[in-house]
């Protein structure tokens, strides 16, 4: 059985200052919201945050963006984030973008234990500067390392107290890959059941990648609504 914490402050207390981490969701969708709190609660600082984007002004990693609790942030889209904006353009926050497609794999390949791969992606841009370029196929590729990290952040719908793990439609999109590339995982989760509850041809991660649980429930806010008029 996986440890499950009686809150998310609990969960996150070991999370040092200078800490790696990776953070699932996209958009505001699948964010681990609660852990994010949790870590806005401690005042931990100096964070290097792997994720696709970060939140916005007001919530999920907007909120450690906003306490100038990251250092750097790694990921493929600034988006509706105009502290991140003003931050990146001021020079208070070190950003690596990274193309979407090549973030996902340098995480997967991460967990997997795969140390580097070759993608074609951003051969010829800025991209590539100070990467090792081959050819295969008359076709040239970029060397790229893969990320892991300290800590894993993941959302998840249900959760077997094994840890296995089974996220709700859209929510797979970081979270297994992140779940599987972290030396610590800890999952936020909805619902939880007892071992054996859940069918094990819908797990969509084992439980082999998951250390800590805990139960909460989300606001799940959106990014943006539009509505018919």
């Amino acid at each position: 059985m996986k440890q499950v914490h009686s809150s998310f402050a609990e969960a996150v207390k070991d999370i040092k200052d200078g800490s790696t981490l990776m953070v699932g969701g996209f958009g505001l969708v699948g964010i681990p919201e609660n852990l994010i709190l949790a870590l806005v609660e401690t005042g931990v600082k100096d964070l290097t945050v792997i994720s696709n984007n970060c939140g916005v002004d007001d919530w999920g990693l907007g909120l450690l963006l906003r306490n100038k609790q990251i250092k750097k942030m790694i990921g493929s889209y600034v988006g509706e984030n105009k502290e991140f904006e003003r931050q990146v353009l001021s020079g208070e926050i070190e950003v690596e973008l990274v193309p979407q497609g090549t973030l996902a794999e340098k995480i997967r390949a991460g967990g997997a234990g795969i140390p580097a791969f070759y993608t074609p992606a951003g051969v010829g841009t800025p991209i590539a500067e100070g990467k090792e370029v081959r050819v295969f196929n008359d076709k040239e590729y970029l060397l790229e390392e893969s990320f892991t990290a300290d800590f894993s952040l993941v959302r998840a719908w249900k959760a077997d107290k094994m840890g296995n793990l089974i996220y709700n439609k859209t929510a797979q999109n970081f979270n297994p890959i992140m779940a599987a590339a972290g030396k610590v995982t800890i999952a936020e989760v909805e619902e939880l059941y007892d071992a054996g509850e859940l069918a094990p041809e819908q797990i969509h991660t084992p439980s082999i990648y998951v250390q800590r649980l805990v139960v909460g429930k989300q606001q799940k806010r959106i990014e943006r609504l539009t509505v018919r008029k």
